[in-house]
């Protein structure tokens, strides 16, 4: 008696597809990697309500504060400062002048990128805010933007990113350390677009279930 084909069939079909998975996921990876935005480079972006800074690098903490001195919002945020930070303590770490003291806020709250931009979001909406500089790393803007698209989608959001300071992303795959931090980032942002993308899904039903009109019952 001939054997089935079908185990074989099987083993290909399987074969083919994590072929194909591996080669879009590497695909998506280089296309996020060489998309990344360009640092700003000390340029003055167009004045916004209010800045925000989410914490992970003194870089972000020195290029947030230097636009706050220069004018450029009336506020700061700091989001996801630890608990034990105070704001001598953040003074000491960077070149800040009167505006700090009066104008700056930290956020305690967030521990994580989706927390950060939820700490933002209420933030905003506490105090009116509709245009909002974003300061983070350039690796770390393409999951922030999202996030926060997501927690405040009516107001506008100027991504001004800042370089990490051991890192030559211009020329990643050069480096180990910058694919590996580019590839967590990736997996990330993958996981927040997959999440986000669920809850949208989720809460479109939920709208169209409570819109349908209610069953009448059927007249005799």
């Amino acid at each position: 008696m001939q054997q089935s084909p079908r185990p074989r069939n099987s083993f290909r079909f399987w074969t083919n597809a994590l072929v194909l998975t591996a080669a879009v996921y590497v695909t998506g990876f280089i296309a996020f990697a060489v998309t990344l935005p360009s640092a700003a480079d000390g340029a003055t972006p167009a004045k916004a309500d209010a800045i925000v800074t989410l914490t992970g690098g003194g870089a972000r903490l020195d290029t947030a504060v230097a636009l706050l001195e220069d004018g450029v919002g009336e506020r700061l945020l700091i989001s996801g400062v630890h608990p034990s930070t105070t704001k001598d303590a953040l003074r000491s770490l960077v070149r800040a002048g009167a505006r700090f003291d009066c104008c700056a806020d930290l956020g305690f709250e967030a521990e994580d990128t989706r927390g950060n931009a939820r700490e933002t979001a209420r933030w905003a909406r506490e105090r009116g805010y509709a245009r909002l500089i974003v300061v983070t790393a350039a690796y770390h803007m393409p999951r922030s933007l999202l996030e926060l698209a997501a927690e405040m989608p009516d107001v506008t959001v100027i991504p001004y990113p800042v370089d990490a300071p051991t890192l030559d992303l211009a020329r990643w795959w050069r480096d180990p350390n910058a694919i590996r931090l580019l590839h967590a980032e990736y997996a990330k942002y993958l996981a927040s677009l997959a999440r986000l993308s669920v809850e949208r899904t989720a809460a479109l039903d939920e709208g169209a279930r409570l819109g349908e009109p209610e069953e009448h019952a059927s007249l005799p």
